[in-house]
């Protein structure tokens, strides 16, 4: 049985202009000790379904209809309590943007011991040694000095440190990382990528990494979602994205990432914008900006194909290209 199950699981916004379905049917399994990387723009739905899963959404937010199973437990409606007990001890999330998500007023080991104590009933003593293991754990220079400074002490990097210990402080079965590089530069986001990496294989936990850069989850990940308008429009290994990629969008974020390939070349951006998901279209979302978008993807959205035992994509041109392999063998 997977770890955490997510089923058709709806998501909608009620806003005075009307209903943002955020999220559309998106469904998904999560091994133990496995990662699984989701990625798409901006807009796409990664972060909503994060937060639906944890059951954080804005007060305008609603899980409308679908299922969240935690190693078979029921999440959707279970109630405040039982999430609370969810919360940081099973599954726990690093928001993405470092700079702002600690308080700048209390110092590094309150907020650590905040989060130790609140999940555990560890005395203040115990709680302060758990907060500089902690610190240890995730490479922080000096962590005996560093518990007693303040967050404007630290550089973009070392929050970002220090938000990966809080949400492992009781050690969790899941962790959400929700765009963890943003805001930093290149060479401390292939700290932070690496960090999660050997703390993934240390306790064994399973990750979720939430991205809109599929070159992060190149090396990290083993398995790949790709999110489109709140639907996943592929799916499949690391490989299988990245070599055998099935889906026009997937072709798109691939073509837009700069490789020693196309070293010198222009980069290939998606024209367009994302559409408006206060009117979903009837068809595929991604037809006002693909450039072999046929009169079906306007009208009608094609089901989850699969490619192969490791890979499904909801792509026309797949059932194109099927038809036309068969064409060609029959002559």
């Amino acid at each position: 049985m997977a770890l955490l199950e997510v089923k058709d699981l709806h998501t909608s916004f009620f806003t005075d202009a009307g209903e943002v379905r955020a999220v559309n049917g998106v469904s998904f399994n999560l091994e133990r000790g496995k990662i699984l990387g989701i990625v798409g723009e901006s807009g796409s739905g990664k972060s909503v379904t994060a937060y639906s899963i944890m059951q954080i959404l804005a007060p305008t937010g609603k899980i409308v209809s679908g299922s969240v199973l935690f190693d078979g437990q029921e999440l959707v409606n279970a109630g405040e309590k039982v999430m609370r007990d969810i919360r940081g001890n099973h599954i726990s999330i690093v928001f993405q943007d470092p700079m702002t998500s600690l308080n700048p007023t209390y110092t590094i080991g309150r907020q650590l011991r905040e989060a130790i104590t609140l999940h555990t009933d560890t005395s203040k003593e115990d709680a302060n040694k758990r907060a500089v293991e902690l610190l240890r754990m995730v490479n922080v220079n000096e962590p005996e000095k560093r518990v007693k400074q303040y967050p404007y002490e630290f550089s973009g990097g070392m929050r970002q440190r220090v938000m990966i210990a809080m949400a492992l402080a009781c050690e969790p079965d899941i962790l959400i990382a929700d765009e963890p590089t943003t805001a930093l530069d290149v060479t401390i986001q292939a700290g932070i990528l690496e960090l999660l990496q050997e703390i993934q294989a240390r306790i064994g936990m399973a990750i979720i990494l939430i991205t809109h850069d599929l070159g992060v989850v190149a090396q990290l990940c083993d398995d790949i979602i790709v999110m489109y308008a709140g639907s996943v429009c592929e799916r499949g290994t690391a490989d299988e994205i990245f070599y055998n990629p099935c889906h026009e969008y997937t072709k798109g974020l691939l073509r837009s990432i700069p490789t020693m390939d196309n070293n010198g070349q222009r980069l290939q951006p998606i024209e367009g914008t994302p559409i408006d998901l206060l009117n979903m279209p009837k068809g595929c979302p991604f037809a006002p900006r693909c450039d072999n978008a046929m009169k079906i993807c306007i009208h009608d959205r094609c089901e989850e194909l699969e490619i192969n035992e490791d890979h499904r994509s909801s792509c026309w041109m797949n059932v194109k290209k099927a038809v036309e392999e068969d064409a060609e063998g029959n002559v």
